[in-house]
């Protein structure tokens, strides 16, 4: 039987998503809130990565790091909004199994990415507020050249691992519970047990999750002590561009959370619309607000971005 199960896996070429059934005719709304949404992730994170480009003030490490935030945006949420476009408007909500292990390395690649160039952003603040003197000679293009390669290197090359071993599981079913593809859902429809993707899984966690956030708290615990030696003059000064660096951290920290909890149970039919929530909400609330954040807080950024000065003008009017 077992035999069978497996011979019967390999042949499966394609997936269905079942989380679009429970929408019916909302989903042309969600379609329209889907594209304003896209837009506006779009609009935001390329207006940032222009003004770093055009501006040569902003050529520094702070902010590449920050257009970096704003290009992993863009590439995530591409592995997202376009396909799911077509299935908000399609009756066959189905995925071949390349388009769908596709959006699986997009998705991942882009959670890993976030958490690494955030630790890298924490190095980054901690040199310059513990080491400024030593500032330049430590964060010189090259070691920023690295620090960027290495973030991106990091998750790329796990994600491949974790999905090369999932490609070789036997599969028994086809029904993701998702709006997109997921690596937990795919392992959930094995055939046989799945201790070494648990495995493989929880040490890509521990390095790629919680290890930088412990690394990104111990940068700030030596920022804290610091600043408590230091005048209030340059506490002021380490907080303006600390803050926009622990609200990012905080919000990803949280929204990635949600997402990690949730894949893990099967919801009652109520519960499934919370559930897409919580699930998009790592890709959508920080490719959104990360640009706002850094564009609203830092005042480089937000002299020198006309779409940011504008919605900084809009907001505090509305105040």
């Amino acid at each position: 039987m077992m035999a069978f199960q497996m011979e019967n896996g390999s042949l499966q070429t394609h997936f269905y998503f079942t989380l679009y059934s429970y929408h019916g005719d909302l989903r042309y709304m969600f379609l329209v809130i889907m594209l304003i949404v896209y837009f506006c992730i779009l609009l935001l994170n390329i207006s940032i990565i222009l003004v770093v480009i055009k501006e040569k003030s902003l050529h520094e490490p702070m902010y590449i790091f920050i257009s970096c935030l704003s290009i992993n945006a863009l590439y995530g949420t591409t592995g997202l909004f376009p396909r799911l476009s077509i299935d908000l408007v399609s009756d066959a909500h189905i995925i071949s199994r390349p388009a769908c292990f596709t959006q699986i390395y997009v998705i991942y690649s882009y959670a890993i990415s976030e958490f690494t160039i955030l630790s890298v952003m924490a190095y980054d603040r901690y040199v310059a507020i513990c080491h400024p003197l030593h500032y330049h000679n430590i964060m010189t293009p090259t070691m920023t050249g690295l620090l960027i390669a290495g973030a991106f290197s990091w998750s790329f090359f796990w994600t491949a691992v974790c999905i090369n071993i999932t490609l070789n599981l036997p599969l028994c079913g086809r029904e993701i519970t998702r709006i997109y593809c997921s690596n937990w859902s795919v392992v959930r429809l094995s055939c046989v047990p799945t201790v070494s993707n648990n495995a493989l899984g929880m040490f890509v966690a521990a390095s790629s999750v919680f290890l930088p956030a412990g690394f990104i708290l111990y940068t700030y615990v030596r920022i804290l002590i610091v600043c408590r030696r230091s005048s209030s003059e340059f506490r002021g000064k380490a907080l303006q561009t600390c803050l926009p660096h622990i609200i990012t951290f905080v919000n990803y920290s949280l929204a990635s959370f949600c997402d990690i909890v949730l894949i893990r149970y099967e919801l009652k039919d109520v519960m499934k619309v919370v559930a897409l929530i919580f699930s998009l909400e790592f890709l959508v609330i920080p490719p959104i607000f990360n640009p706002l954040i850094y564009g609203l807080t830092l005042p480089e950024m937000r002299k020198r971005n006309p779409l940011i000065k504008h919605s900084g003008k809009i907001a505090v009017i509305s105040k």
